[in-house]
């Protein structure tokens, strides 16, 4: 709970929306909602949520702060990696983007936007709020589809005024959608189709959804050890829309012509992938959402130093893996972040660590 020795004056000041409040997450964790105005999609008011982790201890914060970026069908509930990078010396933060987890709003398309770029106002917001409170120094940590949209806006953010003049320091991306899965004629043929119809039937579904392999291998009410708010994130997924799909596309190609991210980068992923459209032992020790070859392919296109790490028996998401390769995917982490620590060091003061 909050106590009102911990509140700041903008805490005071804000609309009761707007103050941090408790979070589902219970002790440690709080929660702010980021009001966006209407929806450009048309879907009421858009609202994210950025969550705080703030242990109880007298430990203070001596290394970047983090914001963690979640994926499609996801939200944030991933303590253990709060708690690891709080370890560390971070403070650690997470944004639940537009209609996403705890800002899904009724008469809402969970996860629907038109466009990625969308995202950049609550990643801008977030970044402001995270720097007022924890200083100017930023670690960027995302999963998935959060792993495209992230690279997307700092790319961006590069091109307005420069990453590194921003407070970013450093990008960790945990298993990154960088190209549409499947048959090469996905990619090809399928996507003029999936632009065309993307464009003018925008809310269709897309056919063959409602795969549950990988949510059954995590959730603990099938095979797995995780536990989480199955509303947020269902066993099967949110339905795929073709005007979704359709930003994803776009984002795709904006990424293959190659971005300028501006930070070093460490990208996580599993060593195989594994399709499946029913659960079974396999499903625990690969991706089984993308394909790990294209992780691999298109990683050098973020366009700064970038560090590319298989883990074995990893799942999707590299953190919600089983003990083993939890353990080596922290133990990556940490050599990585100790190397970025000492590259910032080397690096002060050059002519490019500001450019």
């Amino acid at each position: 709970m909050t106590n009102e020795a911990s509140l700041s004056v903008s805490d005071i000041t804000a609309p009761a929306a707007e103050r941090w409040q408790p979070d589902v997450l219970g002790a440690g964790y709080e929660q702010r909602t980021l009001p966006l105005g209407p929806d450009p999609d048309g879907e009421g008011e858009a609202v994210a949520t950025l969550v705080r982790y703030t242990p109880d201890t007298e430990a203070a914060a001596t290394e970047p702060a983090v914001l963690y970026v979640h994926g499609f069908t996801d939200y944030f509930f991933q303590q253990h990696l709060a708690e690891h990078f709080t370890g560390r010396g971070h403070r650690f933060y997470a944004l639940d983007l537009r209609k996403c987890g705890r800002s899904l709003r009724d008469g809402q398309t969970p996860h629907y936007v038109t466009d990625l770029a969308l995202y950049d106002a609550e990643l801008n917001e977030s970044l402001r709020i995270v720097q007022e409170e924890a200083g100017d120094n930023v670690l960027l940590v995302a999963h998935s589809t959060g792993g495209l949209i992230v690279p997307l806006w700092l790319d961006r953010l590069n091109k307005a005024k420069g990453t590194a003049k921003s407070g970013i320091v450093g990008l960790v991306l945990n298993s990154p959608w960088f190209d549409l899965q499947g048959p090469s004629y996905y990619r090809t043929i399928g996507t003029p189709v999936i632009k065309m119809l993307g464009r003018f039937r925008s809310m269709v579904e897309l056919p063959g959804g409602k795969i549950s392999s990988y949510g059954d291998s995590l959730h603990h009410s099938v095979a797995g050890e995780w536990d989480y708010n199955l509303d947020w994130k269902p066993l099967a997924g949110f339905p795929v829309r073709l005007g979704w799909l359709r930003a994803i596309r776009n984002g795709h190609a904006r990424l293959q012509a190659g971005l300028s991210v501006g930070v070093p980068a460490l990208i996580l992923r599993s060593r195989i992938t594994k399709f499946a459209r029913t659960y079974g032992p396999a499903v625990d020790v690969a991706d089984a959402v993308l394909d790990v070859r294209q992780i691999q392919r298109w990683s050098g296109c973020l366009g700064d130093r970038t560090n590319i790490v298989p883990i074995d028996g990893a799942r999707h998401d590299v953190f919600l893996s089983s003990a083993e390769p939890l353990a080596k995917a922290f133990a990556e982490l940490d050599s990585w972040l100790d190397w970025l620590a000492v590259f910032r060091r080397k690096t002060a003061g050059s002519p490019e660590a500001g450019a």
